[in-house]
């Protein structure tokens, strides 16, 4: 199938390592691929589509209609089958470009559980198909009533589960940690995602502080990229780690291209979100055996099994967060046997290979 995938990121998330995953496991599988972002786009350097078929504009927002019209003309110039758009200003888009080709059909992945406006849902009632990543998303589409409840497709996302037992298999802790300027005698607790409000990542670090006070063998690492105008969103969170005396005991990394050999040095994962539509740092840490803390978002109660998998905590509660991370650090035991039932689980339950399977037959359909 000739598939165009549509995006206007500017940052690189968990809708973007869907986006990058789906496209290339299609591309492996044969398809025929293009994709439309901006400027400066993070997806480009991690789609694996020949530059000549990667449309780059301005997809400023909904009403942006030079970009419209000009993916209008490339849906038909390469005769595409498939438009796919990932991000609620580009559904407006994404639909007038399908429309310009009488065989085009427009899916869109909802990935998050925000509310749309009028003209999101408007736009949204007339996909061929809507992509939930999570059970949590799909029941949030049916209580807002915008898509007949036939035409949303349940597809709980996928992560690369082998590209995370390779990363097992050949990480080198003291190495990755050396080079990262990383101590290696050290507990390291860790938490991975866009320096986001949402994110929460201050609870993280307020309860870093209780267990820095308790286990002082014990280091904390926050990585991700600051999405906020002037990176003030860090100099906080800094600024935070100071007023509690762990700044030296905190390490800010900032954006990385290796993410799953942090994900192997850490002795335990926390996701301290106050949402979480799927939770796909969350997977992808259970995917390397890492012992994972995370509060009862919507989606973290999808992928995480309370005590059998990980541990689940209120959300907001840093001092059950802080007891769970110390409870997993103290007896390495059970920090194993947690690790060992969340690989497991995802492998089973949410592989990419599973993902990819089922959107295809989506766009067969």
């Amino acid at each position: 199938m000739r598939i165009l995938q549509i995006s206007s990121a500017s940052s690189f998330g968990g809708g973007e390592r869907y986006l990058v995953d789906l496209s290339n496991a299609l591309v492996d599988r044969g398809h025929d691929l293009y994709a439309a972002v901006r400027p400066r786009s993070p997806l480009i350097g991690q789609l694996r589509i020949p530059s000549k078929k990667v449309r780059i504009l301005p997809l400023r927002n909904a009403l942006d209609v030079p970009s419209a019209r000009a993916l209008g003309k490339f849906v038909k110039q390469h005769e595409i089958e498939v438009v796919h758009a990932h991000m609620a200003r580009d559904y407006s888009l994404a639909a007038y470009a399908a429309r310009c080709r009488p065989d085009a059909k427009f899916f869109v992945t909802r990935h998050v559980l925000f509310p749309l406006n009028r003209l999101q849902r408007h736009i949204l009632a007339r996909a061929a198909r809507v992509i939930a990543v999570s059970a949590a998303v799909a029941n949030n589409l049916r209580a807002q009533q915008i898509v007949n409840d036939e035409r949303i497709a349940l597809v709980p996302n996928g992560v690369d589960v082998e590209r995370f037992a390779r990363a097992s298999h050949e990480f080198h802790r003291i190495a990755f940690l050396q080079s990262r300027g990383l101590p290696t005698d050290r507990w390291l607790v860790g938490s991975i995602g866009e320096l986001r409000t949402l994110k929460r990542h201050d609870d993280f670090i307020k309860a870093a502080a209780i267990v820095a006070q308790a286990l002082p063998k014990s280091h904390f690492v926050v990585a991700g990229v600051d999405t906020s105008p002037s990176g003030e969103t860090r100099k906080q969170l800094e600024v935070l780690a100071s007023q509690l005396g762990i700044s030296g005991r905190v390490h800010f990394l900032g954006w990385m291209d290796d993410a799953e050999n942090l994900l192997c040095a850490l002795d335990v994962f926390v996701s301290a979100s106050e949402t979480e539509s799927f939770g796909l740092a969350i997977a992808e840490a259970m995917a390397t055996g890492t012992a994972v803390v995370a509060t009862a978002t919507e989606g973290a109660r999808e992928l995480v099994e309370d005590q059998k998998t990980g541990l689940l905590v209120p959300i907001g509660d840093v001092e059950r967060m802080a007891e769970s991370i110390k409870v997993l650090l103290v007896d390495e035991e059970v920090r194993r046997s947690l690790g060992v039932r969340a690989r497991e689980a995802v492998n089973a339950r949410f592989s990419l290979s599973r993902m990819v399977d089922e959107i295809e037959k989506i766009y067969v359909e």
